[in-house]
């Protein structure tokens, strides 16, 4: 087998999984570790794969989860224009859900101004800051129960069995990132599982993410991004990225950030 022909092997055993081992790739081509060691080399220099201890991943795989602090610490003035524009989705008297995520927790200082409004979150952070929001207790709050991640969320078969009785009009999805090929991820194989609970339980779903979540492929796959029927990002996101979204999701809202 030529070089090029075990690059080809090895790229879409990274696209299939996201990561490869030296070890396994050499039982399955029948070549040497140093041989192995080499392709990867190769793809590592084109920005296709990116090396690891061990073997590499796809460039762009993203297994560290960061927590909730320090990821609120990012992008925020377009995550705060997405999250105006989809507050204005949300009708009085909705029930909606809200995911785990920063770009959900931006939306709260201005849901809680909605009458009526029930939220299905899995977020104790979302939770606690209705709660402080919305002292009168206007806004009915529903957690999930579940496991804790780092990035806040709430997980696991609890979360899910409780979200699969639910049925909302809306969901808003915070992701950690967005592919062409991949679609929606997270780093957390939990959180996955939930979020496509979530996904199952609304009439309509509508993706936030920032233009940093752009090509970004976490460890566990979400959903295509046909799935979403809106995503709101803002407009840093290239425009090769927005025509693909434009084809791919029912609708996508481009909203100005300040700082662009």
């Amino acid at each position: 087998m030529l070089a090029h022909q075990r690059q080809v092997r090895i790229l879409t055993e990274l696209r299939r999984t996201g990561a490869v081992r030296v070890s396994d790739l050499t039982d399955l081509l029948g070549v040497s570790d140093m041989t192995i060691r080499r392709d990867l080399e190769n793809l590592v220099a084109d920005g296709i794969a990116r090396k690891v201890h061990g073997g590499a991943v796809l460039a762009g795989q993203v297994a560290h989860e960061p927590g909730f602090a320090a990821k609120s610490q990012l992008e925020q003035s377009a995550k705060h224009a997405i999250a105006a524009h989809a507050a204005s989705l949300i009708q009085p008297g909705a029930a909606i859900a809200l995911s785990a995520g920063t770009t959900t927790w931006a939306m709260t200082p201005l849901i809680v101004t909605i009458p009526g409004l029930t939220v299905v979150t899995n977020s104790t952070t979302l939770a606690d800051a209705i709660a402080t929001l919305d002292p009168a207790n206007l806004v009915s709050v529903i957690l999930t129960g579940g496991v804790r991640t780092p990035s806040a969320a709430l997980v696991g078969p609890v979360a899910d069995r409780t979200i699969a009785t639910m049925h909302v009009d809306q969901l808003f999805l915070g992701v950690h990132g967005m592919d062409e090929r991949i679609g929606y991820t997270t780093p957390n194989l939990a959180e996955a599982a939930t979020n496509r609970a979530l996904i199952g339980c609304a009439r309509e779903v509508i993706v936030l993410a920032d233009s940093s979540k752009w090509g970004v492929v976490g460890l566990a796959d979400i959903a295509p991004l046909s799935a979403a029927h809106m995503v709101i990002t803002e407009d840093k996101l290239p425009h090769a990225a927005q025509r693909i979204l434009s084809e791919q999701v029912g609708s996508l809202v481009v909203v100005h950030d300040d700082t662009v």
